[in-house]
């Protein structure tokens, strides 16, 4: 685990989005100081989403964006089957919407660019990171003590505009497009066959290393499916600005909050991810944005608050032990975020990884390839690592230790179980559909029960 340096925290806005603390994590990475430009850190108070619960720069969006985005195209409704579970007869709310933003590329292929970290990072290290223990959190709950920063820049508006391009192609929308009873519009899968600057930028050793560093733990793309998921949610013109007016006329009358309606669904709603540590990048401009903050669930049961980043800017979240959703902005036409998931590159931390919120909006073969693939390295790496450690022993002349051995054998074996359960067979996945199984409080479960966001379940005969 990256050491951390401690630093004094900055006071929160009146009233504070969280409680403030006396001491934070500042990280920086050493050796990219030479490439990085040194800039101010960007003051935000717009939306972070989250992964699942989808995830939205510069980029002009036509006029013709439709006015609203309740109803899903007819085909992907009908996609919806019930087989992996049997269900009472009420269905699921399916978060409906039409085609969100017109398909279009509009970077010709002379303006496209490979990733270059030295012109397309734009880093500027979080003014705080929150430790778990700080969100009421139990000592070891996770695999780091990190639970989630502050926005900090990342990108650079050129590199933004890059991965725009490629994620508005007509081919990514064609092929790579999920949605879901948790979220309207997803592209998921796309980056390694369409997407070769988002590829390059997320593979990168230098967006590693700060990645790593913020989260205080070596981390690594979870998988190449996993790169970059997109959650996408637009307005009309017309709605933004309807929401303006209320935004401006709340502050004539000296109203704080302009909280949306209490049966306003959130842009994701409350969930847990199903990988350790995720990064939430902003490709939207949030100039007019306001609200649209993460909203998490702490250890005691309370809610607290954070802040989402501006365009170009990016939030890390241990989100798969911390509950939590991406509360709807008003005033902005569009909100384009980018997900990408981690997990630790070492194979003796220990990996929680569930695919309960990914199965039903991926295409099961490649998901369950790639997941495979990794699992199996961390098991090889694990015997390997093992058989030394016997070797060892041996050569030292020094006893067999026998429950140290058993004890290992019985983590691969819960390890290999854990793999068996979430390899769920093809035709019991409900393509679409995302159980409520990941869900932390039972307080959340019932109350997204009674939305209509889950059906009642049994287990199949």
């Amino acid at each position: 685990m990256a050491a951390t340096n401690v630093m004094t925290a900055p006071a929160l806005p009146d009233p504070p989005i969280m409680n403030e603390t006396p001491e934070t994590y500042h990280y920086v990475p050493q050796d990219l100081s030479s490439k990085i430009p040194q800039t101010a850190s960007l003051e935000v108070s717009q939306e972070i989403p989250q992964e699942e619960q989808s995830q939205e720069s510069s980029h002009v969006v036509e006029p013709e964006i439709p006015e609203t985005i309740q109803e899903l195209p007819k085909e992907v409704a009908q996609e919806l089957s019930t087989e992996e579970v049997k269900v009472t007869r009420q269905k699921p709310s399916t978060r409906e919407g039409k085609p969100i933003i017109p398909v279009k590329d509009d970077l010709p292929p002379s303006e496209r660019v490979t990733f270059d970290p030295a012109k397309h990072i734009k880093f500027t290290p979080p003014s705080k990171v929150w430790t778990m223990q700080e969100l009421d959190y139990a000592e070891g709950q996770g695999i780091s003590p990190v639970g989630v920063s502050e926005p900090f820049p990342l990108f650079s508006e050129e590199a933004v505009k890059q991965m725009r391009a490629e994620i508005l192609s007509e081919k990514v929308w064609d092929k790579y497009k999920y949605s879901s009873n948790l979220s309207q519009c997803q592209l998921r899968g796309y980056a390694p066959e369409c997407a070769p600057f988002i590829y390059d930028a997320w593979k990168s050793p230098e967006v590693l290393e700060i990645i790593s560093k913020i989260a205080g733990i070596d981390l690594v793309p979870v998988m190449d499916w996993e790169i970059a998921h997109i959650n996408i949610a637009v307005k009309s013109e017309e709605e933004k600005a309807k929401e303006l007016e209320i935004v401006h006329r709340n502050a004539d009358e000296g109203v704080a909050d302009c909280a949306l309606e209490e049966d306003d669904q959130p842009v994701v709603d409350w969930h847990t991810d199903s990988y350790p540590f995720v990064c939430v990048t902003m490709l939207s401009d949030c100039t007019t944005m306001v609200g649209g903050e993460t909203m998490l669930r702490k250890g005691n049961g309370g809610t607290v608050k954070v802040r989402g980043p501006q365009m170009g800017s990016a939030v890390i979240l241990q989100g798969r032990y911390i509950e939590h959703q991406a509360l709807r902005a008003l005033g902005a036409a569009e909100r384009i975020t980018s997900v990408t998931s981690f997990r630790p590159r070492s194979a003796a931390v220990k990996d929680d990884t569930v695919l309960t919120t990914v199965r039903g909006i991926s295409d099961l073969k490649e998901l369950y390839h790639q997941y495979a693939e990794y699992r199996f390295e961390i098991l090889q790496d694990r015997f390997q690592a093992m058989g030394r450690k016997l070797r060892d022993r041996k050569r030292a002349s020094r006893p067999f230790d026998t429950a140290a051995t058993k004890r290992f054998i019985r983590e691969q074996i819960e390890f290999l179980e854990a793999m068996d359960r979430e390899m769920v067979s093809d035709e019991l996945v409900q393509k679409g559909y995302i159980g409520d199984g990941h869900l932390v409080s039972e307080e959340t479960r019932q109350t997204a029960k009674r939305r209509g966001l889950y059906v009642e379940e049994t287990v199949a005969a």
